[in-house]
Parts: C-alpha cells; structure tokens; sequence
C-alpha cells in the first residue's frame, strides 16, 4: 500500500509515493493556472504515483503554499493565483477517490523533517524555512499545531521592527523583511551603500541596487570578512525571531532550511552566538539544538504523504 504526497508551487508541483517509510517514486508536473485544472492534474499525479510504485494508493496529502483551513480549503494563496477560496481536500478526493489530507507547504515540510528527516523522532520541533519569504511549522508534544482556523505556522509575519521595511502582507517590520533570502539582500544593499561590501559590489556588476544575497554567499566562498560581517547581521535577526520562538514554544529544536543552509557554519556560527545571547534564561534550558534541513526540495511532499487525513 502506498501514500501519495504533493508539494504545491507557483510553477510546479512535485509528487512522491512513500511505502513503508521509504520513497518509491517522484514526479513532477507545471502548477496549472485554474483551480479546476489545478485539481485535475493532482489527481493525475495521484494515479501516476500509484503506478509508478506498484502499490494500491489507499490515502494522498497536498501541501499548498497558503492558509488552509481545517476543512482542507485553501483561504488565501497569493502565489496561486486563481486558487484561493478552492476546496482542494473534496475536490481532490471526489477526483481521486481516495481519502485526502491538505495543509500548508510549511508545515507539511515540518512533518516530512520530524518524521523522516533531521528532527526525526524530536516531540517539540520548530522548521524555518529561508527562502525569498519565511516559512514555518511547529511540532508540539509530537502533534503538528495548526490553531483555531489552521492557520498557525506564519512565523514569517512575527513583527520584530515597527518601524522597519514594509511587507508584502501589508504590515511593516515583518521578521521576513530581514530574516529571508530578501533580508540578507537588503542588509547587503546597505552594506554596500555604505562601502562595506567592496568585493560583494563587484560581483554584483557595481550596482549596489543590484546586490543580492547570492553575491553575498559567493564572497563568503572566497572568505571575504565584509561579507562575513554582512552574515553576521543577519544571523542576529535570524536569532532574534528564534529566540522569541523559542521562548514561546520552548522547543527541543529547530530545523533551518532553505539554500542558505547551503553556508554552513558561516551561517550556523553567528546564529548560534546571537541566539544563546537572546533567549531567555539560557543557563536553564538544554541547549536547542539548530539543525540543517535534510529532505531537500522534498520535505513538503514527503510531508504531506504522512500527514492523517
């Protein structure tokens, strides 16, 4: 028996089928532009799946970048264009005639990462995933939170500035506008402004509106201490929204994905100083560990193939 996973995107969708724990097949496929059309080809994905592994599908999971309330209909999805208001749990199961789960992209991918990746195992886990945006779930006593409305996880949105950069959400300050892959190419353009970043300016071209944060990582290669110190910024706001997290939640760990992750200790060093200088009551608390995602681009379907329905 196997269960389908699929992680929804703006331009694709990716699928997985998990027997007995193990991935057994992948596939993927261009996100349509319809909501109608968006469902057809999840439940093509679904029967595809099902072939691919040999297995009888007896449950599919979708994860949808999104707010999604407990009955499975995705609210408010700017990335989707004409997806938001859609039913996708019935409509899918109606399709594919099998038994369906949906939630945010986010939160499927913490799932995917305490059931078969870095926090396997862990009760109390938080993911934060650095991309252009933040994205977040939360494992709690083993249960994913989801909240009231199904909508918990936005940990992008925390305010930590009020009077910081306005957001795409409609508020200023978010932890995103500093925390993100767009964060570290704002404080880089700053940088540069200010003729701090020479050499991250001139892989940039010598336009500092042209600074992003690739030019930031492709100097930290070459071991430039501007761009070190650039890093070093960021990670104290990355740390300022874990240690509210963590004061919050008190989790036994958080699990950073994203490309960033790709930087290794030049990312996990500062983050770790400015977080234990953070947190409150740091001399009490085990140490929270901060660990490197390990499901990949996968995570979100993986996720989603796992979650109960």
């Amino acid at each position: 028996m196997a269960t389908v996973g699929i992680d929804v995107g703006g331009t694709k969708c990716l699928g997985v089928a998990i027997v007995a724990g193990e991935v057994v097949a992948e596939s993927r496929v261009a996100s349509p532009l319809t909501g109608d059309g968006l469902l057809d080809a999840l439940a093509a994905l679904v029967v595809e799946l099902g072939d691919a592994a040999g297995e009888a599908v007896t449950a599919a999971g979708v994860g949808v970048p999104g707010l999604v309330d407990r009955d499975g209909v995705l609210r408010f999805a700017p990335n989707l264009g004409g997806a938001s208001g859609l039913a996708v749990r019935d409509g899918l199961a109606q399709r594919a005639g099998v038994p369906v789960a949906v939630d945010n992209d986010a939160t499927c991918a913490c799932w995917g990462e305490r059931q078969l990746g870095a926090a396997r195992g862990l009760d109390d886990v938080i993911l934060v995933t650095l991309g252009t945006g933040i994205g977040g779930g939360i494992v709690a006593g083993g249960r994913l939170q989801r909240g009231a409305n199904g909508f918990a996880g936005e940990i992008g949105h925390i305010v930590v500035d009020p009077m910081g950069p306005p957001c795409p959400c409609g508020r200023t300050g978010c932890w995103e506008r500093f925390a993100s892959g767009f964060g570290l190419g704002r404080l880089a353009r700053e940088a540069a402004q200010a003729g701090k970043a020479t050499r991250v300016l001139e892989l940039a071209g010598g336009d500092a509106e042209g600074v992003r944060g690739e030019h930031v990582t492709a100097a930290l290669g070459e071991d430039d201490p501007e761009a070190a110190a650039i890093m070093a910024d960021f990670a104290w706001w990355l740390a300022l929204g874990l240690a509210n997290l963590a004061n919050i939640f008190d989790p036994e760990a958080f699990v950073i994905g994203g490309g960033l992750v790709d930087c290794g200790d030049a990312l996990f060093g500062p983050t770790r100083q400015a977080f234990d200088e953070q947190v409150e009551g740091k001399a009490e608390r085990r140490d929270v560990a901060l660990l490197p995602a390990r499901l990949g681009l996968r995570a979100g379907a993986i996720g989603a193939a796992l979650l109960e329905p």
